[in-house]
Parts: structure tokens; C-alpha cells; sequence
């Protein structure tokens, strides 16, 4: 951190970390022993296909007390979502520690999958968000104008609503989702001076209620953190980077920030102190806590 005065403790949740990923293999207690003394009181293991799902199904259930999953099958694995596979995803889906549906959506920019699979695999994740009301975890990556169609035609029915994880996209395409009342994920794609500047400045119009943090771990490893980990591997404990540059950007008190983005997953993904108890650890802020 480059900022001695910033608050190295806030109550954070990381809505999304690729806990599953192979390089956290070899010391995934350390990591959520650091995400812990981060101040994480909770974090979201993304599911991006049936194998990576049910691992996240593992990790998650070895740390009952700390971390929930979603389920779902990404966009570039979309043509591996056979109708058995995704009858085991809705099987999943519905457990109580599974929080969302996804991550799913559309993928135009690598094209990993055909583009018609990937919209007919989207398109059975929200109708089974639907289904079970939980909401979406989504991706989105220059296919804005064939996704927001697709979910608008669904919004009415999804009454769990969902999150743009990881958004990169322009104003208008921000306005689009705000407009769906749909949660704006924020990764350290904000703190790359290189990719990530139009996105600073999109960031004052997020409203507060709408905000949620997280780091796509072990990718978009923020490039202001300082000193530089020896390792290009982003994980959970460098949330509050992600934290420190949207205070500095706009303006607002990181506890402010903390808080607020914390009561906003706690909603959305409904976690009550009842299932998780280090969420029993944040005080809820009052206006004077700013």
C-alpha cells in the first residue's frame, strides 16, 4: 500500500475469487489466512464449469464460516455445457452455500465458444435464476449489444436481480445495467493505468447502493499495489487496493466504502450472520461512522 494512513482492516467481501484455480493448490490456507487478516469477512468461489464448480463446492464447504459459491458454466467454456452438465449445475445451484447462478454470459471478445452456444448456455442460466431466485453472477465482454437484450427480456422474472462482475465497459453500457438495477462488480482492472483509466471516471457514477468489490483472483492483480508481490498471482488480501484506489478516486472515506459495499453483497446474496458468524464482526455504520 503506498498510503501509511489507509485503514489496513476495513470489513470487505470479495465477490468473486477463482479459489479453484491450480495455484492456489499448494496454499490455499495461507491465502485465506491473509484474506482474513485483510479484514475479508467473506468471499464468493467462482464457478465457471461443472469440474471447476464442484471444486469451488469443496473449498467452500472446508471453510463453512467464511465462504459461499456460485455455480454456472463462463461463456468461453460454454461449449463444454452438455444437457447432463447443466442438469448437474442446476442440481448445484440450488444448494443453500451456492449464492448465484454463474458466472455465465457472453464472451465476443476471444470467441471461445461459438457465439450462438454461448447465448442458447446464458440464456438457461437465467431462466434457471428465475427458477430458483438467486440472482446472476455475469460476464460481459464486447457482447453488451446481444447480452442487455437478453437480460432485459428476462429482469421481470429475475427477481434476485445479479451482478456485472468485472465491469470494464462505457458509460452507456453502465447506465444499461443501472437501468435493470443490477450490482456493478469492480475488480483492479481500476487500478491499470494502461486499460483501466475511462473506468476511473466512471466510478463517481455507480451509485453507492449499486457497488460491490472484488478481485477476480488469481487474475487482474492490481498494478498500484505496492511493494509489488514477487508473484503476478492476485489474491483475496489485495481487495483492499481495489478499496484504496476507488477512496482516492472518488473522494469518499475507504471505511465508507467498506461498509457499504459489504451491506450490498450481504443483500444480494442474502448472507445472514446466522450462516456465516464473521459478519457478526462488522457494526453496522451509521452516518457519523463517515
Amino acid at each position: 500500500m503506498t498510503d501509511r494512513n489507509f485503514p489496513q482492516a476495513l470489513p470487505l467481501i470479495d465477490i468473486g475469487a477463482n479459489l479453484g484455480h491450480e495455484s492456489f493448490d499448494h496454499d490455499l490456507d495461507s491465502v485465506i489466512g491473509r484474506a482474513r487478516a485483510a479484514g475479508i469477512v467473506h468471499m464468493l468461489v467462482t464457478g465457471t464449469s461443472l469440474p471447476s464448480t464442484e471444486k469451488a463446492l469443496t473449498i467452500a464447504t472446508a471453510y463453512p464460516d467464511f465462504l459461499s459459491l456460485t455455480a454456472g458454466y463462463h461463456p468461453h467454456e460454454a461449449q463444454a455445457c452438455t444437457l447432463d452438465n447443466f442438469a448437474r449445475i442446476a442440481e448445484l445451484a440450488r444448494l443453500d452455500n451456492v449464492r448465484a447462478v454463474g458466472e455465465t454470459g457472453l464472451d465476443f471478445n476471444r470467441d471461445f465458444s461459438p457465439r450462438s452456444v454461448q447465448e442458447d448456455v446464458f440464456l438457461q442460466h437465467l431462466q434457471l435464476a428465475c427458477e430458483i431466485d438467486k440472482p446472476v453472477f455475469l460476464h460481459q465482454r464486447d457482447a453488451h449489444k446481444r447480452l442487455f437484450p437478453i437480460l432485459r427480456s428476462c429482469r421481470d422474472d429475475l427477481r434476485a436481480g445479479g451482478v456485472v462482475h468485472c465491469f470494464t465497459g462505457e458509460k452507456h453500457e453502465l447506465y444499461d445495467y443501472l437501468d435493470l438495477d443490477m450490482y456493478i462488480g469492480i475488480t483492479g482492472w481500476a487500478c491499470d493505468e494502461r486499460r483501466g483509466s475511462h473506468l476511473l471516471e466512471l466510478l463517481h457514477d455507480i451509485p453507492t447502493e449499486r457497488l460491490l468489490l472484488e478481485t477476480d483472483a488469481p487474475y487482474l492483480l492490481p498494478r498500484t499495489l505496492r511493494p509489488r508481490p514477487k508473484s503476478r498471482r492476485n489474491e483475496p488480501a489485495y481487495l483492499t487496493e481495489v478499496l484504496r484506489v476507488l477512496a482516492l478516486t472518488t473522494g469518499r472515506s475507504a471505511m465508507e466504502i467498506a461498509h457499504q459495499t459489504t451491506e450490498n453483497a450481504r443483500r444480494l446474496f442474502k448472507l445472514s450472520e446466522q450462516e456465516f458468524p464473521g459478519l457478526q464482526l462488522v457494526k453496522r455504520p451509521t452516518q457519523l461512522d463517515f
